[in-house]
């Protein structure tokens, strides 16, 4: 199968193939909804499980998420508007006072990668920008990161303005000094150590949304 081409550039990591290998499977008349979920999405999800089992690192899961990118971008033109089913939509940003990106940006790539509409609101936010932004674009979950200790209270303060705003949106925490317990005792509805586990950790949330509405 032709789209399975697209999958394997994506895992392959290469983009300029990942872009040649879309644009000829417009032009032969496949169907775009197979082109984003059996090429693009399905491909992130593989390298989302090579990841956890320890056949790729960050920085070839970087890789993959940018020339997934890549491939979304000429196909997103091609998208009638409401002809995509979002999986959801999730804002994403790292805490105030907290400059660090990296690890935000990966994510915020891998959620795309796995269907979600991101609304990235960059660095050094605080907790009244994540709810104005979760309100304004009907935010499924808001993901937080930090990457300082220091930082780590702003993530509490996010989640108690996002609860004292009556929000339905789900929360959930990661960074490098994050763990679990942590987020328990914030209050999150959700942690991750990975971009992978932050992707399941969303579709996990959105789901009991779904099934609570």
């Amino acid at each position: 199968m032709a789209i399975n081409d697209i999958f394997q550039a994506v895992l392959a990591f290469d983009q300029a193939a990942v872009i040649e290998k879309v644009n000829a499977e417009i032009a032969a008349g496949s169907d775009i909804q197979a082109i984003l979920n059996e090429g693009l999405i399905s491909a992130m999800d593989e390298v989302g499980k090579k990841f956890s089992d320890g056949d790729l690192f960050v920085p070839e899961m970087l890789m993959a998420a940018q020339a997934m990118k890549a491939g979304l971008e000429v196909v997103k033109p091609h998208l009638a508007d409401g002809a995509t089913e979002s999986r959801g939509t999730i804002v994403i940003g790292t805490v105030k006072g907290d400059l660090h990106d990296i690890g935000k940006n990966l994510v915020a790539m891998m959620m795309e990668g796995g269907g979600f509409e991101v609304v990235d609101l960059g660095v050094d936010v605080d907790a009244e920008k994540f709810v104005e932004a979760a309100k304004a674009h009907n935010a499924g979950v808001i993901g937080l990161s930090a990457l300082l200790t220091t930082t780590m209270p702003a993530m509490e303060a996010t989640i108690k303005a996002v609860k004292e705003a009556g929000l339905a949106v789900k929360t959930m925490v990661g960074g490098a000094p994050v763990t679990e317990d942590f987020a328990a005792s914030i209050g999150a509805d959700g942690y991750s150590a990975d971009a992978p586990g932050a992707v399941e950790m969303a579709r996990k949330l959105i789901a009991d949304q779904k099934m609570a509405a």
